[in-house]
């Protein structure tokens, strides 16, 4: 499918990531292929070879840049809140950008060693775990609310959230992500 506004000058490399995500949008990252995402941006795959060399590269491109928007949704729910309002914004986040999620979580898809994968990883673990250095106490903590955020947020995504629970996913996060500190039964 090629677009209705085929690339003509500027930032290629941000034009095919726009298009990837579009594509992932409509058919997830498995029906994903460098040539159909230059097709779409109204390029050569070439051009798009040369900036990703294959679909790993553009995956890991989308994903790093999906890690630095969730990075910037936590640290601004951290500023601005509690740590609760961390795990409504991952939830938020997932929904709002699925095809990011879709891609961030697949490290079968990736080039796990990629420096700027990585950092952004690095970053969002930060953000997550509340310091670079998390103790043991803080990687349980931080395990068990990604947990339970992550885990919502899949099941919403997947359409297996019972609708009793609301429809707005943020109100949803909070009553589910509030068990965390509620008193065992």
């Amino acid at each position: 499918m090629t677009s209705h506004r085929p690339y003509h000058h500027g930032d290629l490399r941000t034009a095919l990531v726009r298009a990837a995500v579009a594509a992932i949008e409509e058919a997830g990252p498995a029906a994903l292929t460098v040539r159909s995402v230059a097709r779409r941006a109204g390029v050569t795959h070439t051009a798009a070879a040369y900036h990703f060399g294959d679909k790993a590269g553009l995956l890991t491109a989308i994903a790093v840049e999906g890690y630095m928007q969730l990075g910037d949704a936590l640290d601004a729910a951290r500023r601005d809140g509690t740590f609760l309002d961390v795990g409504v914004a991952y939830v938020e986040f997932a929904v709002d950008h699925r095809a990011y999620f879709a891609v961030m979580f697949r490290p079968e898809l990736l080039h796990r060693d990629d420096d700027e994968l990585l950092r952004a990883r690095a970053r969002t673990a930060e953000l997550l775990y509340g310091t670079s250095s998390p103790t043991d106490a803080d990687l349980v903590d931080g395990v068990a609310a990604w947990s339970i955020v992550h885990g919502l947020a899949t099941l919403w995504l997947d359409g297996n959230v019972p609708s009793r629970l609301g429809s707005a996913p943020a109100a949803v996060a909070r009553t589910v992500a509030a068990r965390l500190h509620a008193p065992m039964p």
